[in-house]
């Protein structure tokens, strides 16, 4: 039976559409005369910031973008410079952006009723979350536990922080666990740590649209765009996609029938 679900934070919980750490890369990059696309900016979200900076100098435009503009390709050294910059940009401006989500919070009342608990992975540092945690509880969310990538050998998608989470919630065996995140790597943070794994659409870094952008976009188009985050999801191996966070429990009895029939995720 599903005793917890471990949630991401931004684009899932809170600050919907993940705008905070977007608007950061892009002007690091920016700084250092480096015009990277939204879509590449967003591509490795989810991630530890120094590997979703890498992984951004990793990508073949901006590869040569670099090696046009310096002489030579990316090094580890540049990476360490753009997180310099990244760090300070950042923690100056993550306060802004803890609002949770149209229905996160009367979902997470609706599982503590349930006796569910709440556990949280990020690929913020332990610094950032510092302050997105204390913003978040004056709204009204905060998780029964945090990990941080701070807190095991490696962030996602490697399955530490959910097996920290689960170790810390006494919950075992992991088919008792979901992991619900609005990113490849949260899809695949859940699905190496053996969970129900579950992608959220709207609100989601994948769909990279601000509420009133949804609100207002064509129904036709809104849907194109939705499928095709969800066909994402479901090639990373999501058991389940969800519209809207506020969905999510519907899915809890559907996967215990599952679990009592002797299925595993």
């Amino acid at each position: 039976m599903i005793q917890a679900v471990v949630f991401d934070w931004a684009g899932t919980m809170v600050d919907y559409g993940c705008f905070a750490p977007l608007n950061v890369f892009m002007e690091v990059f920016r700084k250092r005369e480096i015009a990277i696309t939204l879509s590449e900016a967003r591509a490795p979200m989810g991630l530890l910031k120094r590997d979703h900076i890498s992984e951004i100098l990793k990508m073949e435009r901006v590869a040569a973008l670099w090696h046009e503009r310096y002489g030579q390709l990316p090094q580890e050294s540049d990476v360490d410079a753009l997180y310099a910059d990244f760090e300070p940009m950042m923690l100056a401006v993550v306060h802004q952006y803890a609002e949770p989500v149209p229905g996160a919070l009367a979902l997470v009342e609706r599982l503590r009723q349930n006796g569910i608990r709440i556990g949280s992975t990020t690929g913020y540092t332990a610094e950032m979350m510092a302050i997105v945690t204390v913003e978040a509880k004056k709204r009204g969310y905060a998780p029964d536990h945090l990990v941080t990538p701070n807190d095991v050998p490696a962030g996602r998608p490697y399955p530490w922080m959910i097996y920290e989470n689960a170790a810390a919630l006494n919950v075992y065996p992991m088919y008792n666990v979901m992991k619900v995140g609005d990113t490849v790597s949260d899809i695949r943070e859940g699905v190496n740590a053996g969970t129900w794994t579950i992608g959220v659409i709207q609100g989601s870094s994948e769909l990279g649209m601000s509420e009133a952008e949804v609100e207002a976009c064509d129904p036709e188009v809104l849907q194109t765009r939705m499928n095709a985050v969800a066909s994402i999801f479901r090639e990373e191996g999501a058991h389940y996609v969800i519209q809207t966070i506020g969905e999510l429990d519907e899915l809890i009895p559907v996967i215990n029938q599952k679990l009592q029939r002797g299925e595993r995720p």
